[in-house]
């Protein structure tokens, strides 16, 4: 059993995507995208994506390693199950990989991480274990902030978090801290929908992570959000300016505007060039 999914699985899972692919078979929304969207706030990304009828791609209550840094990137899925000997059995068979310890600790939670490239953000499914679920610690933490320069979204917990919060270029949303560490676990399929709270995620979704929680974008839609948000933040600029000028009151910025204001609007906007 090979856990990792074929490219070709892949591209039949986001076929919305008109973006080059990575080589696993990810969409890979440029760096443009990312970082024009990691300017957004979880509000003006989920505005949109609820405009195109995807009502259920953010997440909140998390514990944050780095409380106040951005995290963005693309999405890589992995999903972990409790430990069951003859299935565990069949996933390290199909790994290549030698079967080192049992009990579901043969460091299956580095294969993953091992798989990761610039830009991605590991997106794992523990279902919500934190003690003995504890996909990284400070090492596994390090070698993901090498290799990602951005972070993880744990279903589960984390250990060594002294150590985790040095660590520069990182940010991990987990559910929860402990000591122990992962074990009676296994490894059962990286690249495929995970669920994460109450959000279905899919390989090369963007995630963008915020003070509010983490919002989960289809690559489809990654464009329109970033646009519209560049747009709600210039009307939000707009707004506050032209009240403390005390052109217009409150009640005319917070409602639809009149043609008046948007025409104000597009004048202002082409003299800020």
């Amino acid at each position: 059993m090979n856990v990792f999914a074929s490219p070709e699985m892949i591209r039949s899972l986001t076929p919305l995507s008109r973006f080059d692919r990575s080589p696993d078979g990810r969409p890979r929304v440029p760096d443009d995208v990312l970082g024009r969207i990691a300017q957004s706030s979880i509000e003006q990304a989920w505005k949109t994506l609820g405009l195109a009828g995807y009502d259920h791609q953010f997440e909140g209550n998390w514990f944050q390693t780095h409380p106040g840094r951005v995290l963005v990137g693309r999405a890589v899925t992995a999903v972990f199950m409790p430990f069951r000997p003859d299935l565990d059995d069949v996933v390290i068979a199909g790994s290549g990989k030698p079967a080192g310890e049992r009990k579901g600790d043969a460091g299956q939670n580095s294969w993953v991480i091992d798989s990761l490239l610039p830009g991605d953000v590991l997106v794992a499914d523990l279902y919500g274990k934190i003690e003995n679920g504890t996909l990284v610690g400070d090492n596994l933490s390090t070698t993901l902030s090498r290799r990602t320069g951005a972070g993880a979204v744990i279903e589960g917990g984390i250990r060594d978090y002294e150590g985790v919060k040095q660590i520069p270029s990182l940010q991990i949303f987990c559910r929860g801290l402990h000591p122990t560490a992962i074990r009676e676990m296994s490894l059962v399929g990286v690249n495929i929908p995970v669920r994460i709270g109450g959000v279905t995620v899919l390989p090369g979704d963007v995630v963008l992570g915020k003070e509010t929680g983490v919002i989960f974008i289809p690559p489809h839609l990654a464009e329109d959000v970033a646009t519209r948000a560049e747009d709600i933040r210039l009307r939000d600029i707009f707004s506050k300016q032209r009240l403390a000028e005390g052109r217009y009151t409150a009640f005319a910025i917070d409602k639809d505007w009149t043609q008046d204001i948007e025409d104000d609007f597009r004048n202002w906007k082409t003299a800020r060039g």
